[in-house]
């Protein structure tokens, strides 16, 4: 079973949002990824989809889940719950950073833009 330093992965920085994939395709992972990322107070996710489904465990800071226009707020320690194909979006509407863990059940995650067009992600760029 392989260990991985996951201070030595690579990191992917967006607009206020830090990324590192924790366990995925590149680990010989087929239907499972585990992201980690980093929020800037303010900062978002895009409005996106994913045909899997999507546990987010928030380890630090609060922020605004949008689910299909519905918003919820929600702290530290809380487990955000994605239904596969729902519409979504994550804000840091606080003033710290947010810190959170992502499992996504399938790989490599297919994820589309709110008007279901492909929105390719950096980290899944061919090397």
């Amino acid at each position: 079973m392989p260990v991985i330093n996951n201070a030595s992965l690579q990191e992917f920085n967006l607009p206020g949002l830090n990324h590192r994939t924790f366990a995925g395709p590149e680990h010989g992972m087929k239907n499972l990824e585990v992201w980690g990322q980093v929020i800037e107070a303010g900062a978002g996710t895009p409005v996106h989809c994913h045909s899997c489904e999507e546990a987010i465990v928030i380890l630090e800071g609060s922020g605004t889940l949008t689910i299909d226009g519905e918003e919820t707020k929600f702290g530290a320690n809380s487990t955000l719950i994605i239904p596969a194909d729902a519409v979504h979006k994550i804000v840091n509407s606080g003033d710290t950073r947010m810190v959170m863990i992502a499992a996504l059940s399938a790989a490599p995650v297919k994820v589309r833009h709110g008007d279901n067009q492909p929105m390719p992600l950096p980290w899944q760029a061919p090397k």
